[in-house]
């Protein structure tokens, strides 16, 4: 699956990476997949879209999806 990744996490992980997941990963597992790759760093909990829709924590992400990582921005 194709992973964009905004903001921090995009500062973490770099801007988008390809994963191979078990089938039937959640979006809550993948973030927990890709907090674990950065360990030594604390990230906001991000907004996930899936094929540039929000999804629920327990949506299952299927191999040929993009999945988008989306911090919470602030602005003024």
């Amino acid at each position: 699956m194709q992973i964009l990744l905004f903001a921090s996490w995009g500062d973490a992980l770099g801007a988008s990476l390809s994963l191979d997941l078990p089938a039937g990963c959640t979006v809550k597992e993948l973030v927990d997949t890709l907090r674990e790759r950065v360990p030594h760093r604390e990230l906001p909990q991000p907004m996930v879209a899936v094929n540039q829709r929000y999804a629920k924590w327990d949506q299952v992400i299927l191999p040929d999806d993009e999945v988008a990582i989306i911090p919470p921005v602030a602005g003024g």
